[in-house]
C-alpha cells in the first residue's frame, strides 16, 4: 500500500490522475505519535569492541498522511535531550552535558520531513532535516509500513519501523578519547532506530 510518493520511472509525462486506492484514501488525515507505544533509539560502538544502546524516552510528533496525494504526506518529531537513557546514570549525565548534547542550552533535537517515496512494497524512505545543537543536516530514514488497525479503544492506528545511520560529527558531536591500544572510545557512526505507532486525530 503506497503511503507516500510512488516512484514511476516509466510513467508518461502527463497530468492524468491515477486511480485512488480506497484503503489508502481511508488512512488520510492527521496523526499523533503515541509515545507510550513508540520508541526512538540509537546504537554506538564503544571502545572499539562492543555496542552501547540507548533511547530517548521523551518525544512527541505528528504525521499527516494524504491518501489522495501521497506526496503531501509529512512527519515532524521533537525529542527531549534530557530524556536520554542508556541504562547508566553517569554516562547519561555526560551525554546531556557540554561534551555532547548540551541539553541545558539545546533542550531538543527535531526532525522535519521534506519528501518521501516508496522503495517497493511496504518499504519507504522519508527525507528531512535533523537539527541537533542548532546544526541542521539532511537525514534519510528507511521505513517499513507495518499496517493499520483499530485498537480496543476505537483509535485508528498506523505503524512504521525503520532506521538510519549518521556521523555524529556532522552535528558537532565530536568529543572522544583515545585508547591505549589504538582507536577511540566512541565511534563517529551512530545507528538510529524508529518504532512508531500513531493515532489518527478525531
Amino acid at each position: 500500500m503506497a503511503l507516500f510518493n510512488r516512484k514511476s520511472p516509466t510513467a508518461p509525462a502527463t497530468t492524468a490522475t491515477l486511480p485512488v486506492d480506497p484503503a489508502l484514501a481511508a488512512l488520510s488525515g492527521d496523526y499523533t505519535i503515541d509515545p507510550t507505544h513508540s520508541a526512538i533509539g540509537f546504537t554506538v560502538r564503544h571502545a572499539m569492541v562492543t555496542n552501547v544502546r540507548g533511547s530517548f524516552t521523551g518525544h512527541e510528533g505528528t504525521l499527516h498522511l494524504d491518501g489522495l496525494d501521497p506526496a503531501k504526506s509529512t512527519a515532524a518529531i521533537d525529542i527531549r535531550i534530557e530524556s536520554i537513557d542508556t541504562g547508566m546514570a553517569d554516562r547519561d549525565g555526560h551525554l546531556r552535558g557540554g561534551d555532547f548534547f548540551d541539553a541545558e542550552q539545546f533542550p531538543h533535537m527535531t526532525f522535519r520531513s521534506t519528501r518521501a517515496e516508496q522503495l517497493g512494497g511496504d518499504a519507504y524512505r522519508i527525507v528531512g532535516d535533523l537539527t541537533i545543537k542548532d546544526v541542521t543536516k539532511p537525514l534519510s530514514i528507511d521505513l517499513e509500513f507495518n499496517g493499520s488497525a483499530t485498537d480496543v479503544y476505537g483509535n485508528q492506528r498506523v505503524g512504521f519501523e525503520g532506521g538510519a545511520e549518521i556521523l555524529r560529527s556532522d552535528w558537532g558531536l565530536t568529543w572522544n578519547a583515545a585508547l591505549e591500544t589504538g582507536g577511540v572510545m566512541v565511534s563517529d557512526k551512530v545507528k538510529l532506530s524508529f518504532d512508531i505507532s500513531a493515532i489518527k486525530s478525531a
